[in-house]
């Protein structure tokens, strides 16, 4: 599945550290289908980054991977947005809520299951709240460059790590 036009390739800095440079929206969508065509049910992808990072870019990749035909968009208002896909998709977005013990009302515990893929935007709000088992991305913006990302990746568990693996055998490494 690599694209030859894309020329970002995925660096490790570290054992547990993998980074993809973005050239823009369009590569941190292709990111994203790659990383959905890996998720099976019951992934948790934790996502943080500025507004306009690029955060539902990649979730809307993530979702084509899962072949979502539906509309994704942030669910900043309405906190969950579910979309079908070859498994359900739960997309959060806490950069509204009041404080972490909010999602307590939510019924997150539910969510949190295997029955689906979570992808939750501005995780780092209810970090105390996340299982211990995901994988979690953080955007940076380049300010000097208004489409360039670093998009860095860091797998907790053996699932994730598996999952970084796989992922930087198709897009390919800066080695």
């Amino acid at each position: 599945m690599p694209n030859k036009d894309i020329k970002a390739k995925v660096f490790r800095d570290n054992n547990t550290t993998a980074i993809f440079n973005s050239n823009g929206p369009e590569e941190t969508i292709w990111l994203g289908t790659i990383i959905g065509d890996l998720l099976q049910n019951g992934d948790l992808i934790a996502l943080n980054g500025d507004l306009g990072a690029g955060k539902t870019s990649l979730i809307k990749g993530i979702a084509l991977g899962l072949k979502s035909q539906d509309n994704i968009t942030s669910p900043s208002f309405s906190i969950i947005n579910e979309y079908t896909g070859i498994v359900p998709i739960f997309h959060f977005d806490f950069y509204r809520i009041g404080k972490p013990e909010d999602i307590e009302d939510l019924g997150y515990e539910e969510y949190f299951s295997d029955t689906g893929v979570i992808l939750i935007e501005w995780a780092k709000i209810i970090a105390d709240y996340l299982p211990d088992n995901l994988l979690l991305i953080n955007i940076f913006m380049d300010y000097q460059n208004i489409f360039t990302r670093k998009i860095v990746f860091k797998p907790k568990g053996k699932r994730y790590e598996k999952i970084m693996e796989d992922l930087e055998a198709i897009v390919g490494t800066g080695h």
